[in-house]
């Protein structure tokens, strides 16, 4: 089943995950520097991070398609790409312990935001809500969201809502200045009735969230 509406076109995101093992993380960082060149000549890269607190050893990377159609076909081009497949595929499958990935859509409400400037945090925030999609919660989840953005301590980056994958799941993507502006405006933020109302309300069709503060990797083009 479609999770519900999302935006009027057919763009979608890719949202790749992958755990690498321990005493390799550094080593699969250099070598994201170093050749990820390749598979970005392929297709719009919009961020990759690694997960500083919340998780450890995790990296996260979103691509964005304009349709099943171009993945498809990068998927090919990937494949038959030596250069790919022979300086970085064949070396960083070892790094890794698991892999997963799911497509999601922007929410109808959202456009993908950039940072102010370079430098900041990332946080990455999961919810699962409860089963029923958008047509359920969703303007609940949307107050939530907005009350947040009224307060001016953190900046929108972008809702996605999973098509494919664990259905019923939003990611959100924040940016800040720093962990301590972060903590700071969420400080702030709880003491907000407004804040507080929108929560509320929107927590009663929540079954679960998660969070994780990302770093941005060189080749990002979100910094």
């Amino acid at each position: 089943l479609a999770t519900g509406p999302r935006q009027n076109n057919s763009v979608f995101y890719e949202i790749r995950t992958y755990d690498i093992k321990p005493s390799k993380m550094k080593e699969f960082v250099e070598m994201v520097n170093k050749y990820f060149h390749l598979r970005t000549a392929h297709s719009e890269l919009v961020g990759f991070w690694s997960a500083e607190l919340g998780a450890m050893n995790k990296v996260v990377h979103v691509w964005k398609y304009e349709n099943f159609a171009q993945r498809t076909a990068v998927r090919h081009a990937l494949a038959n790409d030596n250069d790919w497949q022979g300086k970085f595929i064949s070396a960083a499958l070892p790094l890794m312990e698991k892999q997963h990935n799911e497509v999601a859509y922007l929410v109808p409400w959202c456009q993908l935001g950039k940072p102010p400037k370079e430098g900041g945090v990332y946080e990455w925030v999961t919810f699962q809500m409860k089963p029923g999609g958008p047509a359920l919660w969703g303007e609940a989840f949307r107050a939530a969201i907005s009350a947040h953005i009224n307060t001016g301590y953190t900046k929108l980056i972008g809702v996605f809502h999973t098509e494919y994958g664990l259905l019923n799941t939003v990611h959100v993507i924040w940016w800040n200045e720093s962990p301590d502006h972060r903590a700071a405006g969420r400080h702030s933020a709880h003491e907000d009735a407004r804040v507080v109302a929108a929560v509320r309300d929107s927590v009663r069709f929540l079954e679960s969230q998660k969070n994780m503060l990302l770093i941005p990797l060189q080749c990002s083009p979100l910094k």
